[in-house]
């Protein structure tokens, strides 16, 4: 085992230590991966040291460097190195983390790391939690609460009866609201398309004008409002305020999906824009985004703990369960067994500290500014949105000009050479009806050198002069 750990270990670091400098990602054609990696299952077993080697071997073409500093596609966050050594902890350890009786320091450092989360971003301190696969899961356990709370108002229990013969529920969300709320009304049995959609502005914030008769249309309905921290296209984030306002006046459910945006919260220079959070119900957010620890964490949080854990839990005569003393965490999530995802938050936010996760947040909004400011510069390229947080939309006409159709095309031949050149990774996205490179800055380790490059690199698909920050140019 000692052999194994330690070569398996010089992989990683290898690996690593290569990622400031190696392609985020080159196309690689998937009859290629499946040749290498497939065929039929050895009849016999093979020494697990090889095993390892050749994973790592053949995989090695297909591992997005979605971790290092020059990837800017989606919003992926890296791996803060405490994060990555707990990780490895965790799958060590191998704990079931649902149970306390099965996992006591699992549970107890997703108590602990839950608590600063709450800290951290302003919410209560009374709000329950849950250590979930990601933004995905968290909005659908918050939604569960969320039908729980507004159907038990209305004298129904819909864990025991279910929605047959169960009161209508009103569901408003915004016309950019994210597609996990729409999937996680569908799970819920809510229905995706049936959802009363609110206009929002040029940067997809909601109306509170159209939400107030969209709210005043429905009213003494069974209501959940679901507003965005975070649009994850341009980064705009709902006027929470005067939404709490409207459906604190209806009695209505607030739900904010922010998925990245509510990081937002966890820095002073940063907490103006997401004013009036922590008067919803229930939150959603990512810890393997912004807080940058291994993938599969997301976080669901909830203003009411009852409704929260009626909504998930459930009890059987086999399972050994606490009497209250104790968190057992899979009465806060969808899941009974799982990996003890705490361990990894708990580390990246000891390593950090509180100056250190606003520092965070501070610098991908940071990186993202200059990203702007330095594309702005050129002819032909537009940025589409104000750059509030991480996110930016950037499009780009062709050097001889041309009308929409032909910028859109343009606009997406850029992103398709940009990604195979190998030197930054980002996505594509449609915005108001036009194509968009979207630009998202998201990891701990990149630096305004990374910026840099990553304009260079761009600008050199789109066929255009490399203007240094100090206005000269270099034919490209």
């Amino acid at each position: 085992m000692s052999s194994l750990l330690d070569r398996t270990a010089r992989i990683a670091s290898d690996y690593l230590e290569s990622l400031t400098e190696r392609a985020v990602g080159l196309p690689v054609p998937v009859a290629e991966l499946r040749s290498a990696l497939g065929g039929p299952l050895p009849e016999s077993g093979t020494d697990p040291e090889r095993v390892v080697e050749r994973l790592a071997s053949i995989s090695e073409r297909g591992i997005m460097a979605s971790s290092g500093p020059r990837f800017f596609g989606f919003v992926v966050g890296g791996t803060l190195p405490a994060a990555l050594a707990a990780d490895w902890l965790a799958s060590t350890w191998d704990q079931n983390a649902g149970l306390y009786i099965l996992a006591p320091a699992a549970s107890v450092v997703e108590e602990v790391a839950g608590q600063w989360i709450l800290d951290l971003l302003g919410l209560p301190p009374s709000a329950s939690f849950g250590f979930v696969t990601g933004c995905q899961q968290a909005n659908f356990s918050a939604l569960a609460a969320a039908r729980h709370d507004v159907l038990e108002k209305a004298g129904w229990d819909v864990e025991a009866k279910g929605l047959f013969g169960a009161p209508e529920i009103e569901v408003v969300v915004g016309d950019e609201a994210h597609v996990t709320i729409h999937t996680a009304l569908q799970m819920l049995g809510l229905g995706r398309d049936r959802v009363r959609k609110v206009a929002v502005d040029e940067q997809g914030r909601i109306l509170p004008d159209a939400l107030a008769k969209t709210m005043k249309s429905i009213a003494g309905r069974p209501t959940i409002v679901c507003a965005q921290v975070g649009n994850v296209n341009s980064g705009a984030i709902d006027p929470v305020g005067p939404i709490a306002d409207l459906c604190g006046e209806y009695d209505a459910w607030l739900h904010i999906d922010g998925a990245f945006g509510l990081w937002a919260g966890a820095s002073p220079k940063l907490r103006p824009l997401v004013a009036g959070i922590e008067r919803a119900d229930s939150w959603a957010t990512d810890a393997h985004k912004w807080l940058n620890v291994p993938y599969d964490s997301g976080i669901v949080i909830c203003a009411h703990p009852s409704a929260h854990r009626a909504a998930l839990s459930t009890t059987a005569a086999y399972l050994v369960q606490t009497d209250g003393a104790e968190r057992d965490p899979f009465e806060w999530t969808p899941e009974f067994s799982r990996r003890a995802r705490g361990f990894a938050v708990w580390a990246a936010l000891v390593s950090l500290g509180r100056a250190g996760v606003a520092q965070l947040i501070d610098s991908g909004c940071t990186r993202a500014r200059e990203f702007a400011e330095r594309m702005r510069q050129h002819d032909g390229v537009e940025i589409l949105n104000d750059v509030v947080l991480n996110q930016v939309l950037v499009r780009v006409a062709p050097p001889e000009g041309g009308d929409d159709e032909a910028i859109d095309t343009f606009t997406r031949a850029v992103i398709t050479r940009a990604q195979a050149s190998g030197e930054l990774w980002l996505a594509g996205t449609t915005w108001r009806g036009r194509a968009a490179i979207r630009f998202s800055v998201s990891g701990w380790s990149t630096t305004e050198a990374d910026i840099d490059r990553a304009v260079e690199a761009l600008l050199k698909a789109a066929g255009r002069s490399v203007r240094s920050k100090r206005g000269s140019t270099a034919a490209t």
